[in-house]
């Protein structure tokens, strides 16, 4: 017999510029720069929702909620987060855990990491336990390590009957 379970991989990139909001993980954090992007940009639930509808098999975030679209401008992405899992929910899935890590020079976000896993966690109706999160930087090397944009990756672990 065949597991009910699926796993999904998110992965994204955003640019960093001086003066934006940065947004990461549903929380604002004061920064000099903030992302880039058509929604407020926040690259930790972006990975997410691509992990989440991949392992449902339901496209990309992209597919949902495209940058095209003007009502998807400037929007939280907690929004799209939660319509993520009420698709997922609507499909017959539910979320065993989530795995995901941001990399980033600047700032450390070390001491934002249990606010983020509360703020997701409310959003998503999991346990913070359900939800990890860390941060790395890349050594200075490359785009992230030249404070130029910021980079995440996430894996969704989910089950169905």
């Amino acid at each position: 017999m065949k597991p009910k379970i699926r796993i999904g991989f998110g992965y994204d990139v955003h640019a960093l510029e001086e003066g934006k909001e940065f947004w990461l993980g549903g929380i604002q954090i004061k920064h000099r720069k903030g992302a880039v992007g058509h929604s407020d940009a926040d690259v930790l639930i972006h990975v997410i929702c691509d992990a989440l509808l991949g392992a449902a098999n339901l496209r990309d975030i992209g597919f949902h909620f495209p940058d095209t679209d003007p009502k998807y401008k400037g929007i939280d992405s907690k929004k799209l987060l939660k319509e993520v899992n009420e698709l997922i929910i609507k499909e017959g899935f539910g979320i065993v855990n989530i795995d995901a890590t941001i990399s980033l020079q600047k700032p450390k976000v070390s001491p934002y990491i249990e606010h983020m896993k509360e703020c997701l966690a409310e959003v998503l109706e999991l346990s913070t336990n359900d939800i990890s999160i860390k941060a790395t930087t890349t050594e200075k090397l490359g785009f992230v390590g030249k404070e130029e944009g910021v980079a995440a990756q996430a894996v969704a672990l989910l089950y169905f009957d």
